[in-house]
C-alpha cells in the first residue's frame, strides 16, 4: 500500500508549550484513519499542518508526495477539507453554494451527484440561511467532496448530527472509501472511530500513545466485564479470564438449579481503551 500522508517526529511548538511532540505515523491510500484525543491533546495542530496551513517546527511531512508548505495550486486540488465550521453565502442555496465551489476546480464532480452522496436532495433548492445545523454539516462535507478530491480531512464531521443523521454520514464516508478516497477523521464519538477507521492514533499532550486497528487495540485489554440478575438486582463481575469466570458462574448456577438471567458478556470498547489511554501517565507509550 502506498502512502498518502507520512509524518516522521513531528514537533510543533507554541512558545513553551510543546503541542506536538516527535509524533510519527503514515496514512495509506484508500485508509480511513482515525486521530483522536482530548482537547489540548495536539490533533488540530497536526492537521493544519498537513492542511499546509500552519508551519511545522521540526520533522518531515509528506502529503501526497509533497511537502505541504510548499506545495501549490495543484497539490489543492488535490484535497478536500471539512473544518469544525465553516464560513459559506448564507443567501445562496444548497445548489447554488455547490455549484460555486465547484467552479474552483477544473474536474469538480456533478453538483447534483454531491448533494445526492450528502443527503440534501430535498433541500438543494433551500437557502442555507434556513438550514438545520445537521444539514449545514452535511453541506460543509459536500463543499469538501466537489473537488473530487483524493484525500479528505474530516475535521469533527458530524458534530450536531441527531443519530439517524450520523448514521447517514457514516454511510456517505464509506462509500468514499469503496471509491479509492483516502480519509483522515478526527472525532469525539469514539464509536464513529470504531465504525469507520482502519487504523487510529491516540495523542495525548501531543504524544501518539496507542496506534493501530481498532480491534487491536482493543484486543490489548484481557479485561471483561460479567453481568447479570440476581433478585433483580445487577451483578458486575469483572475478569481477566472471562471464559474461566464464565464457567464457574454457569456451573454454580446449574448446580443450584437457577438461571442467570440477563447474562451479558462486555469486552472492552474503543472507548474503553481510549479512556484508559488518555489518563494514564505519560511515560505509558504504546506502538
Amino acid at each position: 500500500m502506498t502512502s498518502a500522508v507520512s509524518i516522521e517526529a513531528l514537533t510543533k511548538s507554541y512558545g513553551k508549550l510543546e503541542a506536538v511532540r516527535g509524533i510519527s505515523f503514515e496514512i495509506g491510500s484508500g485508509e480511513v484513519f482515525g486521530l483522536l484525543g482530548p482537547n489540548g491533546a495536539g490533533k488540530t495542530t497536526t492537521v493544519e499542518i498537513l492542511e499546509g496551513y500552519r508551519k511545522r517546527d521540526g520533522g518531515t511531512v509528506r502529503v501526497l508526495g509533497e511537502d505541504p508548505e510548499r506545495a501549490g495550486t495543484e497539490w489543492r486540488q488535490r484535497i478536500g477539507v471539512v473544518l469544525q465550521s465553516s464560513a459559506v453565502y448564507t443567501t445562496l442555496t444548497v445548489r447554488e453554494m455547490l455549484a460555486l465551489f465547484a467552479g474552483y476546480y477544473r474536474k469538480p464532480r456533478p453538483v447534483d451527484e454531491v448533494i445526492e452522496l450528502v443527503g440534501l436532495m430535498e433541500k438543494r433548492n433551500t437557502r442555507i440561511k434556513s438550514l438545520s445545523g445537521g444539514q449545514a454539516r452535511r453541506l460543509d462535507l459536500g463543499l469538501a467532496l466537489v473537488g473530487d478530491p483524493e484525500l479528505i480531512f474530516l475535521d469533527e464531521p458530524t458534530t450536531g448530527f441527531d443519530p439517524g443523521a450520523r448514521r447517514a454520514a457514516w454511510a456517505t464516508i464509506r462509500a468514499l472509501r469503496s471509491l479509492g478516497k483516502t480519509i483522515l477523521l478526527t472525532t469525539h464519538y469514539l464509536e464513529e472511530a470504531e465504525q469507520l477507521s482502519d487504523r487510529v492514533a491516540v495523542l495525548r499532550e501531543g504524544r501518539i500513545v496507542a496506534h493501530g486497528r481498532p480491534a487491536d487495540l482493543m484486543g490489548r485489554s484481557r479485561g471483561a466485564e460479567i453481568r447479570y440478575l440476581r433478585d433483580g438486582e445487577e451483578v458486575v463481575v469483572k475478569t481477566d479470564e472471562p471464559t474461566r469466570t464464565l464457567h464457574e458462574l454457569t456451573a454454580q448456577a446449574l448446580d443450584a438449579g437457577v438461571e442467570l438471567e440477563g447474562l451479558e458478556v462486555r469486552r472492552p470498547t474503543l472507548e474503553d481503551v481510549y479512556l484508559s489511554l488518555t489518563e494514564q501517565d505519560d511515560e505509558t507509550v504504546l506502538s
